[in-house]
């Protein structure tokens, strides 16, 4: 079963090198566990530190340098559509809610998911 991803869900991208927390930026009003909810629209990170995807332009530079070598580069996410598929029957503040199944593209080619979200208890009455 998915499970809801609120702020400081930790992310991994398939060609970065550290994990990045998520920053909730799409909603400041509804929480979950007195944490802001997620939503697919939630798509900024800081780094994921290193990049080591050929596509990525830093990467090509510094790898043409070391005559072909794969020589990893600056993480720069580079994010351009929200998380697919997020949760169809839940919506925050007009936007699908993020769960921890969903997954995000990177323009140069990683696949970014979270691999943990803090643990929440949803009580129903």
């Amino acid at each position: 079963m998915a499970n809801p991803v609120v702020q400081t869900a930790v992310c991994a991208c398939s060609f970065g090198t550290v994990p990045s927390p998520l920053m909730v930026t799409s909603q400041q009003t509804v929480t979950m566990n007195k944490q802001l909810a997620a939503t697919i629209m939630d798509n900024k990170f800081t780094t994921f530190g290193m990049c080591s995807c050929p596509s990525n332009p830093a990467v090509a530079a510094a790898t043409a340098a070391a005559l072909g070598v794969l020589t990893p580069s600056a993480c720069i996410p580079a994010i351009l559509a929200p998380w697919a598929p997020g949760v169809p029957t839940v919506t925050v503040a007009g936007k699908l809610l993020l769960n921890n199944t969903s997954k995000l593209m990177c323009s140069y080619g990683g696949v970014i998911q979270v691999t943990m979200t803090p643990a929440l208890t949803i009580q129903t009455p």
